[in-house]
């Protein structure tokens, strides 16, 4: 970090023109987790898979490929006769704790309960063995409909439970050691619930103390509350914004379309501040040490310059 030396540099895709690395990187059971997914426009041929590598060196440790899954390591798109299913949300892979498990959702793509897992949130072993998986009856209408169940990740609450969004407007309520009850189930999901309008879920959901789901979309914002193993709405407005994020006791949703960041009170959801920026696209605030950061603008402009908005 104090000289920008590269210590390490490793491929994990043989097809960089058609997969790339859209999602965080996680850092858990001592490994690396990067995901892969596809360019905008979804060329194939491509496919979604996860990577453990070792942070002393880079080493690929363990491979999931969620098309062509009975396929171990990295494989050459073209090979596989499904293409699609990016694991694109922008949360990445999903370490549960406590059993180092690892959670990811895919997108579009074929699905057969048996080595293609297209719009389905994917229970793995730390070493990527998949173990469980939740996937919505209504699979193939959402594939067909470009309606990516993966456009968001989980998000995991206490007692085992996670919630998972989707392009469909949709909450769902899963149990996160069981998901679909037997591997290549469908449905199993415990509650499900409507977001703010007809309207997609991109961002990441934002939970706080493990009972209290925060989601924003283009429609609205709103506040969920887990009682007694179900979700209740505490607090909705019609105030659009990207992912949430929880800091310091206070709960920050950047509306992209008005180019203000609104800072709410969690339980209540009382407006305690509008931080002015500019219109942006999806990005979130960072909030630490006392400041604020929050760019402006749409990264899909491609613009060469750009401005960085800081506040106390």
């Amino acid at each position: 970090m104090t000289t920008g030396r590269r210590v390490w540099s490793t491929a994990i895709t043989r097809d960089p023109g058609h997969e790339k690395l859209a999602s965080a990187l996680n850092l858990g059971n001592g490994v690396v987790y990067a995901v892969t997914g596809g360019y905008i426009g979804d060329a194939p041929p491509y496919q979604g898979h996860v990577v453990a590598l070792s942070p002393a060196n880079g080493r690929i440790l363990h491979v999931w490929n969620s098309l062509c899954s009975d396929r171990s390591g990295i494989i050459q798109p073209s090979s596989c006769g499904s293409s699609d299913s990016a694991i694109w949300a922008r949360s990445g892979a999903v370490i549960v704790p406590g059993t180092g498990q690892v959670l990811v959702a895919t997108g579009n793509g074929p699905w057969n309960g048996r080595t293609d897992w297209g719009d389905s949130v994917l229970l793995l072993s730390p070493t990527l063995k998949l173990q469980r998986n939740w996937t919505p009856a209504n699979q193939a209408q959402l594939s067909s409909g470009d309606v990516d169940l993966g456009s968001t990740a989980p998000a995991l609450l206490s007692g085992g439970l996670a919630v998972q969004g989707g392009k469909d407007g949709l909450l769902r309520l899963l149990r996160v050691a069981r998901l679909s009850g037997r591997l290549g189930a469908t449905g199993g999901e415990l509650q499900t619930v409507r977001l703010p309008g007809p309207t997609d879920l991109f961002g990441a959901p934002a939970v706080w103390r493990g009972s209290w789901v925060f989601v924003a979309n283009g429609a609205g914002t709103q506040a969920w509350r887990l009682v007694g193993g179900r979700l209740r709405l505490a607090w909705a407005n019609a105030t659009p914004g990207t992912s949430p994020v929880v800091a310091g006791g206070l709960v920050y949703v950047y509306d992209l379309s008005a180019g203000v960041l609104d800072v709410y009170v969690p339980t209540s959801g009382r407006k305690v501040a509008m931080l002015q920026s500019e219109t942006g696209h999806w990005q979130s605030p960072i909030v630490t040490d006392g400041r604020i950061a929050l760019p402006e603008g749409n990264a899909n402009d491609h613009r060469e310059s750009g401005i960085l908005d800081i506040y106390r």
